[in-house]
């Protein structure tokens, strides 16, 4: 792995990884919609007029159809399933399924993108190590009485998702400035979500959230949406969308890490061995190994 992705990669597991500390925040004055509808918009409202004055939207819109398809597969679809899936199964559950997201990006790469290195022994190796890091992560407990058929389907879906949408981005938009994809796929979704959010939001405000609300807000508009997709972005164009998607190892980590650190969360012995595991095999999975002689 390059200098340049190895950075991609940890910013975008840093970026990703304290979604779930601002959310939580923020859910205790915004409704989900108000939230979702807050990141696209502010994303969207950093990345177009950056986009216009830099000459990145038309690129865009040339393949207009697949930035629609990944605000769609990537953002819109996920975003709802697994918000709805967790109001009946735990996050322990929710995070171990949406970790299965590299195992559909192997699959996809190999079957449909032609991309033979992915089996690579190292690699699938690094999918294990990883995978098992996760599933200490999140504990055995977060298992137990939560095998809803349903729930579970909807938050598979949302992995498929996940995986498929960076193939999309590899394949179809390669050499598309990031800020051009990702400033139109957020506007779209920001249209999607309007009307749900504009229903709730002026009873919302009307409240008085604190400031740390609004903080909360701002952060997963402007780090954890208008950054971090586009560092995802071009994470996908560096080292390909299969292995791009072990980054979802690492959002749990961090996630973890945060919560331990800043809500007072208990350091479980899963935990402190599942973490170096969840980074060696993120590490193992992501680089692409030379093929054996």
């Amino acid at each position: 792995m390059s200098r340049k992705a190895l950075l991609l990669f940890l910013g975008c597991g840093l970026a990703w990884g304290v979604p779930y500390f601002f959310i939580r925040v923020a859910l205790e004055h915004f409704s989900t919609e108000s939230i979702v509808f807050a990141r696209v918009f502010i994303g969207a409202l950093i990345l177009l007029p950056y986009a216009f004055f830099t000459g990145a939207i038309r690129p865009a819109l040339k393949v207009w159809p697949w930035v629609v398809a990944f605000a769609l597969i990537e953002m819109a679809g996920p975003w709802w399933l697994i918000v709805e899936a967790e109001h009946h199964v735990t996050s322990g559950l929710a995070g171990l399924m949406i970790a299965t997201v590299p195992f559909y990006g192997l699959l996809i790469a190999y079957f449909f993108q032609g991309d033979k290195s992915v089996t690579h022994p190292k690699t699938l190796i690094g999918l294990i190590v990883g995978f098992f890091g996760v599933f200490l992560l999140v504990g055995i407990d977060s298992l137990a009485g939560h095998f809803d058929p349903i729930n579970l389907g909807m938050l598979i879906l949302a992995a498929i998702g996940y995986a498929i949408a960076p193939a999309i981005a590899a394949e179809r938009m390669r050499g598309v400035p990031s800020a051009g994809v990702m400033g139109a796929s957020m506007a779209i979704v920001a249209i999607i979500y309007a009307v749900p959010a504009l229903t709730k939001l002026p009873s919302e405000l009307a409240a008085n959230p604190p400031f740390e609300a609004y903080a909360a807000l701002a952060v997963l508009g402007v780090v954890c949406s208008a950054i971090a997709f586009v560092l995802f972005f071009q994470l996908v164009q560096e080292i390909g969308s299969a292995r791009a998607t072990t980054i979802t190892y690492v959002n749990t980590a961090v996630a973890l890490v945060l919560g331990i650190a800043f809500l007072s969360e208990p350091l479980t012995p899963g935990i402190a061995i599942g973490f170096p595991l969840v980074l060696l095999g993120s590490y193992w999975a992501s680089k692409r190994h030379a093929p054996a002689r």
